[in-house]
């Protein structure tokens, strides 16, 4: 329990978005990502944060006495540290996610962990750093998410869905670009051409106009 990660916040909010959103949640927010997306919203999480040992964070969580549990970033894998917190936080009875870019290898995650999975899009300036072989890791608990920025971006989502058949893998959401992609145009999208996926607006947006949601 000596161990050491760097933090850069926790908090308690509402999840903003995936399967759980909604649910009030502690977020566990890591420190450092190796991405650099054009639509990145929490740069402030690449730098800085504060070297924490594994027992104070799991103190601060149980603090908030609340069942579920967001581990994200910056990107969290980025830190080998990240497995043991995951591993303590399902030991300990909690409902726990990993929001992860995808770059890094989730074989290692703990299986009692839901993966919520970015692929990334053209757009995000990101594609060439999608990790497709883990792709053989997710499970139907997990999740996968699509960024959607424009019409690019959503046909090449639809182009990877089939070729990795990953309706029938896991869960799968498509989300808009607040200020880029009109999301009423993307649901229509969605709808006209019965994609198998969870159609997604980021809640802590619209209630905080802010990217943690606190």
């Amino acid at each position: 329990m000596d161990t050491t990660l760097r933090i850069t916040e926790i908090f308690h909010s509402l999840q903003g978005e995936a399967n759980t959103v909604g649910l009030p949640t502690v977020f566990v927010r890591l420190t450092g990502c190796p991405l650099r997306c054009v639509y990145c919203d929490t740069a402030y999480a690449f730098t800085g944060g504060q070297k924490t040992t594994l027992s104070t964070i799991l103190a601060q969580v149980a603090a908030y006495q609340c069942r579920h549990v967001t581990v994200t970033g910056g990107e969290p894998l980025a830190q080998p540290a990240c497995l043991d917190l995951l591993r303590h936080l399902a030991d300990q009875g909690y409902h726990v996610s990993l929001e992860t870019s995808g770059a890094l290898d989730v074989s290692g995650v703990d299986p009692r962990i839901v993966k919520v999975m970015d692929l990334k899009t053209p757009s995000s300036g990101e594609l060439d750093k999608n990790l497709y072989s883990n792709i053989a890791h997710l499970t139907p608990q997990d999740q996968v998410k699509f960024v959607i920025g424009d019409d690019g971006d959503y046909q090449w989502s639809k182009a990877i869905m089939a070729e990795h058949a990953l309706a029938e893998r896991c869960q799968l959401l498509f989300s808009p670009i607040a200020g880029q992609q009109n999301p009423t145009e993307l649901a229509e999208k969605i709808l006209r051409d019965r994609l198998p996926v969870r159609f997604q607006i980021q809640l802590h947006k619209l209630l905080w106009n802010d990217a943690q949601g606190k």
